[in-house]
């Protein structure tokens, strides 16, 4: 699913220049659950970025599903990440105005799926996430537990390749983030390739594959 092939990213230029990454390489197979770890600067956001196509590396090869993707237009790294990948966010990022069924439904229209179709699909998500009878409760009126889950429903609503989540338990009591990961692990098993960036060792100790990151560089893996 993925496979990153000596992947650099430098910020600025001269004096200035800093170097994020420097050499990453990695593969994660399809329909594993991975975790990237590693201490805040060690570049792991920059490496979500990249994962995510919301930013290009400065050297490096990067394939998604066998395709190589890190030296695609605008246009088509927007089409990817619509349609192959899914995001979670420890801020969840939910529309606040809008209700829970709204947010789970919005992906699916930039894909241009029908009314009738996105609701009824939002409305399965979320009884797959534990929160049919919320569906028409704004993020203001659920706690931090449900506007998680609100938002793996929405990051599951154009049915991904692989889902990426950045530190979906940092906002989350240990009681609820236990709930979370046990999710994560259902969806894993149902088949789907799950990529968590964390630095909370019980979150990474969940999955099958971790990759430890220091300093811009993979230091070390760990398989189970």
């Amino acid at each position: 699913m993925i496979h990153l092939d000596n992947i650099t990213k430098n910020y600025g230029s001269g004096e200035t220049e800093f170097q994020a990454l420097k050499g990453v390489s990695f593969e994660v197979p399809q329909g594993e659950y991975a975790a990237i770890m590693g201490p805040s600067g060690c570049g792991k956001s920059t490496l979500l970025n990249i994962l995510g196509l919301m930013d290009g590396p400065t050297t490096g090869t990067y394939r998604l599903g066998g395709d190589r993707v890190d030296d695609l237009s605008d246009e088509l790294r927007t089409g990817v990440r619509r349609d192959q990948l899914g995001f979670v966010f420890q801020s969840f990022n939910l529309l606040p105005r809008m209700t829970a069924v709204g947010n789970v439904a919005l992906p699916m229209g930039y894909s241009r799926i029908g009314t009738e179709e996105r609701l009824a699909r939002a409305n399965k998500l979320l009884k797959r996430v534990g929160l049919i009878n919320r569906g028409s409760h704004t993020p203001l009126e659920l706690s931090g537990g449900e506007r998680q889950r609100v938002g793996i429903a929405r990051a599951l609503a154009n049915k991904p390749d692989l889902l990426l989540a950045d530190e979906p338990t940092g906002n989350l009591d240990s009681k609820t983030a236990v709930g979370i990961m046990n999710l994560f692990k259902e969806l894993n098993a149902e088949g789907m390739t799950i990529l968590v960036v964390t630095h909370d060792r019980a979150v990474a100790d969940q999955a099958d594959h971790v990759i430890h990151m220091m300093d811009g560089l993979v230091r070390e893996e760990e398989r189970r």
